[in-house]
């Protein structure tokens, strides 16, 4: 059932794609743009871009394509600040999702997966952050190509990390980014710079899957090194810390990101107002660790462990909005969370935002922390022709965009199986 719906759906994005040069119509009965809401909304798309947007029902151009979308709510493509897309497990293996062995290549083939996935949850773009062998690079650019369907990837390689024991007395491997100071972490994003890399990653403390521990890894002054480095070779960069320590020193240091951290104290909230530090708190991927642990066969004591972070994390995200720091929309998604890449919308409307503002933080915000403006995050002249069109009223209810996605487009081309196709119009 599955091979046969994915067969559907790429007849589908077949048949729009012949036509990236044709103009294209879109109705919609109501959409939100990013800033404000426009009744009987016709959005006309000339090959991958936005042309114009009116409202009031207006007549299709002459000879246009038209995709009738009008029994929904239009949004635009939604973005995932924080994926690690390249992480599959099929459920088949006999094995768990940690601790797998496979070429290269076949993670990138198997991961279409988890970009379908995506898609489907109304998701048209990802930051990735942090993938083994460059195969998140290699994902970007073949979905780039369009030789995979996927969401547009902007990917970091490897993630900047501390040298890790093997085994004792065995000195640690030094990979192509591993580094020890603030000379070698230079190098190291110098080596993610010259290997591709859209984006810098690094990993501040400890912490992930059901590891909870909040030890910072790197120093300030490498923390430092990092960000300066990253900034004059013209990349942004995202700094992981489940720790207030960690967290502290990344936005000291001058991170565009500050990923996961929690207790951060006033302080630190205060200096991410300032400086326009972004916060990614991922709080919905504990949520998932604690569903899926049979899975991942977590050690006894897992689920105290995560949902007390969850806790903290929820606590900390709650404090950082009140005090008005810039939040984007992350996921953190890893094997089989791929397709809940939203549910994170769920939490920022739980801690007091309204769902106008949560969708704010997987679109215009998400669009300014990638510097990607310009392109996404809004439905406007000249940005891409990334639209998604939900059931019910998202400004109301947050759960239109989480549970009824019922069409996606992503550069013109529907992507999706919900999809109304008329005629050429001659109006």
């Amino acid at each position: 059932m599955k091979s046969k719906a994915l067969l559907v759906l790429l007849l589908f994005v077949a048949a729009t794609s012949g036509a990236d040069n044709k103009t294209l119509a879109v109705r919609f009965g109501k959409l939100w743009d990013g800033q404000k809401v426009i009744n009987g909304a016709l959005v006309v798309i000339q090959g991958d871009r936005i042309e114009s947007i009116t409202g009031g029902n207006p007549a299709p151009p002459a000879g246009a394509r038209v995709v009738d979308w009008s029994a929904y709510y239009g949004l635009p493509g939604l973005i995932d600040v924080h994926t690690h897309m390249t992480y599959y497990w099929d459920r088949t293996s006999g094995g768990r999702p940690l601790g797998q062995s496979r070429m290269p290549a076949v993670t990138v083939y198997l991961a279409q997966e988890n970009a379908r996935k995506t898609l489907q949850a109304g998701v048209t773009t990802v930051r990735d952050l942090g993938s083994q062998d460059f195969t998140d690079m290699a994902m970007r650019d073949l979905i780039n190509m369009g030789a995979m369907l996927g969401p547009r990837m902007f990917a970091c390689g490897y993630g900047l990390t501390v040298p890790r024991a093997q085994r004792p007395g065995i000195p640690p491997v030094m990979g192509p980014a591993t580094a020890d100071s603030p000379e070698s972490v230079m190098k190291a994003v110098r080596n993610m710079v010259a290997a591709g890399a859209d984006v810098i990653k690094m990993y501040g403390s400890v912490g992930g899957f059901d590891n909870v521990g909040t030890q910072q890894t790197f120093t300030y002054e490498e923390m430092k090194a990092a960000v300066e480095i990253s900034h004059t070779m013209g990349k942004k960069i995202a700094i992981h810390s489940y720790g207030p320590e960690g967290g502290r020193d990344a936005v000291r240091a001058g991170a565009d990101s500050l990923e996961h951290a929690v207790d951060l104290d006033d302080a630190t909230l205060t200096q991410m107002v300032r400086q326009g530090t972004y916060y990614v708190p991922t709080i919905d991927h504990n949520r998932y660790y604690v569903e899926a642990a049979a899975e991942y066969q977590f050690a006894p004591g897992y689920d105290a462990r995560l949902n007390a972070y969850i806790q903290r994390n929820f606590e900390t995200a709650k404090r950082a909005f009140k005090a008005g720091v810039k939040f984007a929309m992350g996921s953190d998604a890893v094997y089989t969370m791929f397709g809940q890449n939203t549910r994170e919308l769920l939490w920022f409307v739980k801690l007091g935002m309204t769902p106008e503002q949560a969708l704010r933080t997987a679109t215009v915000q998400a669009a300014e922390l990638l510097g990607q403006s310009d392109n996404l995050g809004a439905v406007a002249p000249h940005h891409f022709g990334d639209l998604i069109a939900v059931e019910g009223d998202p400004l109301v209810d947050i759960g239109a965009v989480v549970n009824n996605v019922r069409g996606v487009m992503k550069g013109g081309k529907v992507v999706t199986l919900a999809i109304q196709q008329a005629a050429p119009s001659n109006e």
